[in-house]
């Protein structure tokens, strides 16, 4: 496994290649938008149909990293689920599962716009979370430092010989983070996008997730 350390504020971060952010000097992993039940909203709302596996895989992928990283401070930055009855319609397998996650950790649920919040599966609740000098919170404010964020699910591509490669991918530059959604089937806004384009320095980069990371310059 290939990561990305670098720095914000002055604290060293480190870009994982599953789209999860680990600040080791607090032992703390991030992510963002899981969309916890997006298959079972598409089958409820009759708005497409999608393989019933995507929370377990998301929750997988989770368990790999904290295992990699043990964190003992998890932050969930927004849209853990895809609405808020996703997380009634929860088997209870997946229940137990999160909560078997959370056990021994401090477990932190940020507000998004997707749901307010995952009220009944333990943890903390709270609108942001921040331990100084950063700042955790849903969606990006242009005016703040130190921050780091998710919503936008960017992506950003190279081209090969053969095909352009698109992959959800972290954006930074010296004032915040957003993070790409860690969620399976959430698609993506890429980073070539005005609102992206606007909240990013022009020197950001884009740190492209799979197996390993690979930075380049945030295409615009």
């Amino acid at each position: 496994m290939t990561s990305h350390p670098f720095t914000l504020a002055g604290t060293r971060l480190v870009a994982l290649p599953a789209g999860g952010l680990y600040w080791p000097d607090k032992n703390l992993l991030c992510v963002s938008d899981l969309h916890l039940g997006k298959s079972e909203r598409g089958l409820r709302l009759n708005t497409g149909v999608l393989p019933p596996y995507e929370t377990r895989d998301t929750l997988d992928r989770l368990e790999i990293d904290l295992r990699l990283t043990n964190a003992t401070t998890v932050v969930c930055l927004g849209d853990s689920f895809d609405d808020s009855m996703a997380v009634s319609a929860l088997s209870s397998t997946d229940k137990l599962r999160i909560t078997t996650l959370q056990s021994g950790r401090q477990w932190i649920w940020i507000e998004g716009n997707h749901d307010p919040g995952p009220i009944d599966l333990g943890g903390t609740h709270l609108r942001q979370f921040a331990i100084s000098p950063l700042t955790f919170r849903h969606i990006a404010q242009p005016s703040e430092r130190g921050e780091i964020s998710g919503h936008y699910h960017p992506k950003a591509g190279i081209r090969t010989r053969s095909r352009n490669l698109s992959r959800p991918a972290f954006l930074i530059d010296s004032d915040r983070v957003i993070l790409p959604a860690y969620g399976t089937y959430t698609g993506g806004l890429r980073s070539d996008n005005s609102v992206l384009a606007t909240l990013m320095k022009a020197n950001a980069i884009a740190v492209l997730t799979g197996l390993k990371t690979n930075a380049i310059p945030m295409p615009r």
